[in-house]
């Protein structure tokens, strides 16, 4: 469905739920995102097409941050050792 109109509060609320319900899906399975097919799919429709786009690469770039906090900043030699 093709809104133009900005979300209401209600619709925010909605699409904010299902993004988080898909994400933690996401979270528990590994991103395995065929575990999480429902969930993706009311995701897609609570959400405006713009916003599922942006909260897509926004998990990407959490991801990547995540990764990079918890490998990216210990020397190789470090590991192991706490």
């Amino acid at each position: 469905a093709v809104k133009m109109a900005a979300p209401t509060m209600e619709e925010r609320k909605a699409c904010w739920g299902a993004r988080d319900e898909f994400w933690q899906c996401l979270d528990r399975h590994g991103d395995d995102a065929s575990k999480c097919e429902k969930l993706r799919l009311s995701f897609e429709s609570r959400c405006p097409q713009q916003w599922v786009k942006h909260f897509d690469k926004r998990r990407d770039f959490l991801k990547y941050k995540r990764k990079l906090e918890t490998e990216g900043y210990h020397p190789p030699e470090a590991a192991g050792k706490s």
